[in-house]
């Protein structure tokens, strides 16, 4: 069984967040859009299959474990979401249930090296919309949550960016 690539220590506890619309609609766009979460955990289980139909099975299990660390996030940001008052629809803005996520933002390449190419400016994505979220959040646990979560993403760029050696089109 796969084991999550995460970085070491643990996540804070989400126990004591209060609602707080602000909030959600800020961390909204890290659960599921075409750069959230949810996109991620879709996309390295596609590209996963591929490279184990392909036997990379090192590359495989790589995007397999990093696709699990991915859901363990989108079931924080759904945490924290609901206790910010926040219904986790799958959906740009909760609570609005409008603007669903769609897996037309699953990249969908055929050759195994724009695969990685597209998990590389996928984790480069992600790590972007944190970092701008970082300073617009005022709840220190979201802001911890945040941070901890952005050590995960940057492991996950650095795995992959050494993954792409040997990897022809």
């Amino acid at each position: 069984m796969s084991k999550p690539l995460i970085a070491e220590g643990g996540y804070p506890s989400l126990n004591n967040l209060e609602c707080d619309p602000y909030a959600a609609r800020i961390l909204s766009a890290a659960y599921a859009t075409s750069a959230g979460e949810l996109n991620a955990s879709l996309q390295y289980i596609y590209h996963s299959i591929n490279f184990s139909y392909k036997e990379d099975e090192v590359r495989a299990e790589l995007l397999k474990s990093i696709a699990i660390a991915e859901m363990h996030h989108l079931d924080l940001l759904g945490e924290a979401l609901i206790r910010l008052g926040a219904c986790p629809v799958y959906s740009f803005a909760p609570p609005a249930h409008y603007n669903f996520y769609s897996t037309k933002f699953v990249a969908y390449s055929r050759s195994l090296r724009n695969m990685i190419e597209d998990d590389i400016m996928g984790e480069k994505y992600a790590i972007y919309g944190y970092e701008r979220m970082l300073p617009r959040l005022k709840n220190d646990t979201l802001r911890a949550l945040i941070c901890r979560i952005l050590e995960d993403e940057h492991l996950h760029l650095e795995r992959l960016k050494s993954s792409l050696e040997g990897l022809s089109y």
